[in-house]
């Protein structure tokens, strides 16, 4: 784990320094403008931070997002008269969607208000509704959450992490959660996010003493959408 993350940063610092050296040729004009150009479009931008999550992540979801939103968006920039591909990007987004959840399985297919839920594993998905969770498993290991114009509220606050790593995997679209977690939980944040964002609004204690033998990490991606971390 720690050789994996002294890679990713390694390949981040990598890819910086070559960005900057572009920059550098961009304004010394050793670049053509076309070149440049292309380079420095959003587009591109998403193309490559998809690329580097593809490389450097385990969960390679999130980079496939980006590349392909990343792709074909730029795809209609430089395709003469293709105008008729803004026609594909929503049955595109559907058909991912789609893929996705076959991917991610089926156990949970909707929210449902009020829930409790003793389980080791979180499934929690919420298409156009959502609702609330209290999650009250006494070693809970992670599992996945899917919003997709929708949201749901998950109050974990009468929950026990597993030892270890846990995950919780992600993906918003148009749609987000919150997550109402203990004081004393270690959770680390890897959410991307493409025109939205997953928040923190924890506030630190000095007081409270976390367990560095159990750590919660939330990962995924937010494409118009996204979440919060809160206490009580």
């Amino acid at each position: 784990m720690e050789a994996h993350k002294r890679n990713s940063r390694a390949l981040l610092g990598l890819i910086l320094v070559v960005v900057g050296l572009v920059m550098i040729a961009g304004n010394m004009h050793w670049i053509p403008f076309e070149i440049r150009n292309l380079l420095f479009r959003w587009q591109t931008i998403v193309l490559t931070i998809g690329v580097i999550l593809l490389v450097s992540k385990e969960n390679k979801g999130p980079g496939v997002v980006l590349i392909m939103v990343g792709g074909f968006f730029l795809a209609i920039d430089l395709v003469e008269n293709a105008y008729y591909l803004h026609r594909l990007f929503w049955p595109s987004m559907i058909i991912l969607l789609g893929l996705t959840f076959i991917v991610r399985g089926n156990k949970q297919p909707f929210s449902s208000s009020g829930v409790i839920s003793d389980e080791d594993s979180l499934d929690d998905m919420a298409i156009f509704g959502g609702g609330n969770k209290l999650i009250t498993s006494k070693n809970f290991k992670g599992g996945k959450i899917t919003s997709v114009f929708g949201g749901s509220t998950i109050d974990f606050t009468q929950a026990q992490l597993a030892n270890g790593i846990n995950i919780i995997d992600t993906v918003f679209v148009f749609g987000g959660v919150k997550l109402i977690v203990p004081r004393d939980w270690d959770i680390q944040l890897e959410v991307t996010a493409v025109f939205g964002g997953f928040t923190d609004k924890r506030i630190g204690d000095h007081r409270i003493v976390q367990d560095p033998s159990k750590k919660l990490i939330i990962k995924g991606v937010a494409i118009f959408g996204g979440g919060e971390l809160t206490y009580l």
